[in-house]
């Protein structure tokens, strides 16, 4: 990996990789089981995962207005209507990083908040998508644990001595080790 373009496009695909486990996760539950009160910040699966969903789709949006539009609107109730929500989001950030360039990665972006507007580099906003999103599929993590569905792995994305254990996430993307890698 030789530079911060490369990077975050690494980011964004594991991002979509680990998502797209924990989804099917999600979709083997037992009735009940998305929606039912665990212990989190969030107090369930569906809550946490919304929450997830919202904040990058709301950075999505900061980042270049209007990019989600051809994509449904929020309302996913049911882990199968969440799933494919989070998947329209997942496709856009893996192409908006691959469109990257370095001259870009310095640009600041407007992010409004209820009590304050603050500019920050794009580098570091979607930095800050992807470290957020970890520390909520962590919790999603533990919480299956707590359920009739085992968690998944999610963090076997990134080094090359995975490569045998994430071959079939990769194939179900259409992608080849060249293509996460590059």
């Amino acid at each position: 990996m030789s530079d911060a373009c490369s990077m975050l496009r690494r980011l964004a695909r594991n991002q979509a990789l680990a998502n797209a486990r924990l989804g099917q996760a999600c979709l083997a539950l037992r009735p009940g089981e998305w929606e039912a009160v665990r212990t989190s910040f969030f107090p369930s699966l569906k809550f946490t995962m919304d929450h997830l969903l919202n904040a990058d789709r709301y950075y999505a949006e900061t980042i270049s207005p209007g990019c989600l539009d051809s994509l449904p609107a929020r309302g996913g109730e049911t882990a199968m209507e969440f799933t494919a929500e989070r998947e329209g989001v997942d496709r856009w950030y893996m192409g908006f990083c691959s469109a990257l360039t370095p001259d870009r990665l310095d640009a600041k972006v407007s992010v409004s908040w209820p009590e304050k507007t603050f500019h920050e580099s794009l580098s570091n906003l979607l930095l800050h998508v992807f470290m957020h999103g970890q520390h909520h599929r962590g919790q999603v993590h533990a919480m299956l644990s707590g359920t009739s569905v085992a968690p998944p792995q999610i963090d076997e994305f990134i080094l090359a001595t995975d490569a045998g254990l994430r071959s079939s996430d990769l194939k179900n993307f259409g992608w080849t080790e060249d293509d996460f890698n590059r």
